[in-house]
């Protein structure tokens, strides 16, 4: 009777025997799984090499105004013609807006500097987010 055949059967092996091809299946299951994760890895590395692209640095005017969400409804050219006074309720707006969205008291913020940012989304995307807003409040 053969091996194969003898450990089906389990008759006329001894137990060594079978721990040690027990052990040579084992041994051979783990190096062929590591083999093929050792493949993909390397597959997946030349996947960045070839198809990674760098993503375009960010502006730095963008990074330097960190507050871009809570923008003033006037134009640029009258917010440069506009009053000390009409600055001071600007920035008293925008202080209780951003300490109102991030839950915290207007004594913990100081708003440095603003700008207005430039809209630039579709159409569809305003007339979805009127029409949310609408339909909110």
């Amino acid at each position: 009777m053969e091996l194969s055949d003898s450990l089906i059967s389990g008759v006329g092996v001894h137990i060594d025997e079978a721990l040690a091809t027990g052990g040579e299946v084992t041994l051979i299951g783990l190096a062929i799984v590591f083999a093929v994760l050792v493949i993909l890895m390397i597959v997946l590395m030349l996947f960045k090499v070839f198809f990674y692209k760098e993503p375009a640095k960010a502006s730095s005017a963008a990074v330097s105004a960190p507050i871009q969400t809570a923008a003033p409804a006037v134009s640029a050219a009258s917010a440069k013609e506009s009053e000390p006074e009409d600055d001071e309720e600007l920035i008293a707006v925008l202080t209780a807006a951003v300490a109102a969205s991030m839950n915290t008291s207007t004594y913990n913020l100081k708003i440095k500097s603003y700008r207005r940012v430039p809209n630039t989304r579709p159409a569809w995307n305003r007339a979805g987010i009127s029409d949310t807003i609408g339909n909110r409040f």
